[in-house]
């Protein structure tokens, strides 16, 4: 069975950020508006620290790729730093409460919480962009649209609307500076992390992704490993600061009857050869997962992300680990509130898990053949029961 995977290196103060993708079909195009453009959203959003003034993230190819496309080997990405300062950093001796400081000085035998920090860094998120928005070239290839959007950030909370098209919902984000569809939220959330900023403090938030045009059937129930829920729920809670994740109405089920929680099914025969195969849900309450496969419908995910654990004003108490003394923690320059940054990133980790599931399901030696197969796919299922 083809799969499609990654691994990213690199440390936030090092030369570059860099990532092998391996398993992409050959011909793939690689559209570097659309990859750089990620990378430019990443970087933004309102609340993000001075090292978004230094940083303009640009991914260079140095393998896998000849005029624009994939030719079937890894694909290398390179993102240079800018602030490539990694030998002359300050030792970090007092660890900073949430971050990975204390426990990785620990598990390495160091006294300096230097090098875990530097690649514990949220700076490493830009590779898992960048490698997110190749798998959005592949997915665009058969109509998928992966869209995500801010729904909260400390007590501002956005309404949006259930059944908000790919479209709408997308202008909704270019237009808000948090990258929230819903434009009287986004001005509140502007507000609280005004105030956060003003008190020296941070805040968190939640971020949603939907991912529209999936066909039924990707991913497996055979196996655990090989849900696409499950799968999709470890590459949301790999990046820094996400401490919950949910599908669909996720933890609001549990308080539903099953008659209020599962999604009617309904057939509608013009719907037939698209990538439902027919089937339509009046409500989407799976989040367009069940069974650890895709049904057809929207894929749904809520992520909620911590508030940062740098404070500028209000340093936690903390301890020196070469004097064992009380003292407060060190300071590393950061973002008053990262949740729209975070937002990109969920998008696309999101999208690059369900190009996954795509290439396995439908996969071959090149973009000719696995669009081949995935229309071969909607054919036979489509024909089913006639």
């Amino acid at each position: 069975m083809a799969t499609l995977s990654y691994r990213t290196a690199g440390e936030s103060h090092g030369p570059a950020l860099v990532s092998i993708v391996e398993g992409l079909p050959a011909g793939l195009s690689l559209d570097m508006d659309v990859i750089n453009g990620e990378l430019r959203r990443r970087q933004g959003g309102y609340g993000r620290g001075g090292r978004q003034k230094i940083e303009t993230d640009t991914v260079t190819f140095l393998t896998g790729v000849r005029r624009g496309q994939t030719i079937g080997s890894p694909v290398t990405i390179e993102i240079k730093n800018r602030d490539s300062r990694l030998d002359d950093t300050p030792a970090l001796v007092k660890p900073r409460p949430g971050h990975a400081d204390l426990a990785g000085a620990a598990k390495w035998l160091s006294t300096d919480c230097r090098e875990t920090l530097e690649r514990a860094s949220a700076r490493e998120t830009a590779n898992r962009v960048a490698v997110g928005a190749i798998a959005k070239c592949l997915l665009r290839a058969f109509h998928i649209q992966v869209v995500g959007y801010v729904t909260r950030i400390g007590m501002a909370a956005a309404n949006v609307d259930g059944a908000a098209s790919a479209e709408n919902l997308l202008a909704g984000v270019m237009n808000s500076e948090v990258y929230c569809p819903d434009v009287a939220a986004s001005q509140k959330m502007i507000e609280v992390i005004r105030e956060a900023k003003v008190q020296g403090d941070t805040l968190g938030g939640i971020v949603e992704t939907r991912v529209f045009g999936c066909p039924v059937g990707l991913g497996s129930c055979a196996h655990w490993d090989m849900k696409l829920d499950s799968r999709i729920a470890a590459e949301v809670m790999g990046i820094q600061a996400i401490k919950g994740v949910e599908i669909g109405i996720g933890f609001q089920a549990a308080m539903l009857p099953g008659s209020e929680v599962h999604d009617p099914i309904e057939f509608d025969p013009k719907q037939r050869n698209s990538p439902n195969l027919g089937f339509t849900r009046p409500t989407n309450n799976a989040g367009g997962l069940e069974g650890g496969m895709t049904n057809g419908q929207p894929v749904v995910v809520r992520a909620a992300m911590k508030p940062i654990s740098t404070l500028l004003k209000k340093p936690m108490p903390s301890v020196d680990l070469n004097t064992k003394r009380a003292d407060k923690a060190d300071y590393e320059r950061s973002d008053v509130c990262a949740v729209p940054a975070a937002g990109v990133v969920v998008e696309n980790v999101i999208a690059f898990e369900i190009a996954r599931s795509m290439v396995e399901k439908f996969g071959g030696d090149s973009m000719t053949e696995m669009q081949t197969n995935y229309r071969n796919y909607i054919k036979a299922a489509a024909a089913l029961g006639q």
